[in-house]
């Protein structure tokens, strides 16, 4: 396993190769979905897993585990773009839920990679100092909140990261696992990102598959039946019956 200062860099080095700065926080699945090769695909998995990925020369999938938090979905996405980006010898891989838990030194190492993708250590580091006025200890559970939703962190992601950079014992982090929704909206926060995608939603598709089918589409290499067939198989079926489930579409 890499030494923690070295993933951090390669955290930031992807961060730039998507156009992110190294102090902001990162909207994953946006970028993932405008990124030429990445397909992500959202799907309700065993309890166990959090997500996997797929690559060849051309393609770069990877799938969510929607059953999981929102927080938690996002660290999984960073978690498999260290897969993609840094691990050569694999051409899938399934992803453990349990953070940094009996798990192979690529896995921790993907693990670490992720919190540092979605908080790199200097950004942590002054949002703690300058955001909270806190010199590296004695973060309450506010703070603890502030920080995961600044940088759209799970619960389980921020403490287990805020333990390892030393910011806080496990002790400290204990009583912290619970009452988690009420501790974020006594301060005035959405409850999104410590829930899973509503059931009606937990089945999704986007980015280069998506693309390529409207592109075969478009130059005729394929019937209109065949391009639906395409996109149903991908759990997009508003794209093919016109749906708006969010409601009536309007222009603001």
């Amino acid at each position: 396993m890499k030494e923690k200062i070295q993933i951090n860099s390669d955290a930031i080095s992807l961060r730039k190769y998507f156009g992110e700065d190294s102090y902001s926080p990162v909207d994953i699945f946006s970028m993932l979905s405008t990124g030429e090769d990445f397909t992500v695909v959202f799907y309700p998995m065993s309890e166990r897993i959090s997500g996997l990925c797929i690559r060849d020369k051309n393609n770069k999938l990877i799938g969510i585990n929607s059953t999981l938090t929102y927080g938690r979905q996002r660290f999984t996405a960073a978690h498999e773009l260290c897969h993609l980006f840094y691990h050569e010898s694999f051409t899938s891989i399934v992803c453990a839920k349990d953070i940094d838990k009996n798990k192979d030194p690529l896995e921790k190492e993907a693990d670490m990679f992720a919190s540092y993708f979605l908080a790199p250590y200097e950004a942590l580091n002054d949002f703690i100092r300058t955001k909270l006025k806190k010199q590296n200890k004695n973060l309450d559970v506010s703070d603890i909140v502030k920080i995961e939703q600044y940088f759209g962190l799970s619960r389980q992601a921020t403490l287990w990261r805020l333990i390892n950079d030393g910011y806080l014992s496990s002790d400290e982090a204990e009583p912290m696992k619970r009452g988690i929704i009420l501790s974020a909206q006594r301060l005035g926060f959405d409850a999104k990102l410590y829930l899973p995608t509503p059931e009606d939603k937990q089945y999704s598709t986007f980015g280069k598959y998506i693309k390529m089918a409207e592109e075969l589409k478009d130059k005729n290499l394929i019937s209109k039946g065949k391009y639906e067939e395409l996109l149903l198989d991908a759990f997009r079926g508003d794209i093919v019956y016109g749906l708006n489930t969010e409601g009536e579409e309007r222009y603001d």
